[in-house]
């Protein structure tokens, strides 16, 4: 009997590690999209980099932090000093202590950082019904599939099959493991009004939130691949010289 009893329980445990690659094996390959910054002479698109910081700011920043971005940091989309100051000081930053030794609140600065939205991981789980929204810093490097992932997720909400269970408070998304997200679709058509008239369709603004936060997550993209164009360079230059004394040097014993 003891024995059964620990077969039963190594099943139980096998089906449960097992779930979360069935459930995950449910879950449709993520479309791969061009992206302008693919491949060895990618680059960013600017425009859209504009458009997408616009699509975080009044869509996104509500409940996602970008800790690790600074506002001076903007100057790489093509702001100069004075549009980065305006946009810093629609944020409050919490600073001091002060000459009584308290806390005080003021006007972002350049050198600030993205404030979160909220004060600590409790007060933002309660405010979200108990899920965490994470911080999108990072986001395109910390998920499967980067940019084609995080483009997926926010065009892959969708009325649930008829034979889904979707639990409440929850969204059926096509592209999320387990197809559960309690994150409410973000972005509706026209959920922004672009400086540009570019038409703010769910895609075009999931694009554009999709080649900022791209650049938030790499920001020095762009030089890095400048600089492995010019290590390749000086690589074949090298070796052709290597080639040409090296013949020169070996000449004589032909």
């Amino acid at each position: 009997m003891k024995k059964l009893a620990i077969l039963a329980a190594a099943a139980a445990f096998l089906g449960l590690a097992q779930a979360p690659a069935v459930q995950a094996a449910e879950v449709p390959p993520v479309p791969s999209r061009d992206w302008s910054f693919s491949g060895l002479f990618g680059t960013f698109d600017r425009a859209k980099q504009q458009r997408g910081l616009q699509v975080y700011r009044e869509v996104c920043a509500a409940c996602h932090g970008l800790r690790l971005v600074a506002f001076r940091n903007l100057s790489a989309l093509g702001y100069d000093e004075d549009e980065i100051r305006s946009i810093a000081a629609d944020y409050q930053i919490e600073d001091g202590p002060d000459g009584d030794g308290e806390m005080f609140m003021r006007d972002g600065l350049p050198s600030d950082h993205y404030p979160s939205p909220f004060a600590n991981e409790n007060a933002a789980r309660a405010a979200n019904g108990g899920a965490y929204p994470p911080d999108l810093s990072l986001i395109t490097k910390a998920r499967k599939g980067g940019p084609d992932y995080l483009y997926a997720l926010l065009t892959g909400y969708q009325d649930p099959p008829a034979d889904f269970e979707l639990m409440e408070g929850m969204y059926y998304n096509a592209y999320f493991p387990g197809h559960q997200i309690a994150m409410a679709p973000p972005m509706m058509e026209g959920s922004v009004t672009y400086a540009d008239g570019t038409p703010a369709t769910v895609s075009q603004m999931s694009e554009d939130l999709t080649y900022f936060l791209h650049w938030a997550a790499e920001p020095h993209l762009e030089q890095r691949k400048q600089m492995g164009m010019k290590v390749i360079l000086f690589l074949l230059v090298f070796t052709g010289l290597l080639y040409a004394a090296k013949r020169k040097i070996w000449a004589d014993l032909h």
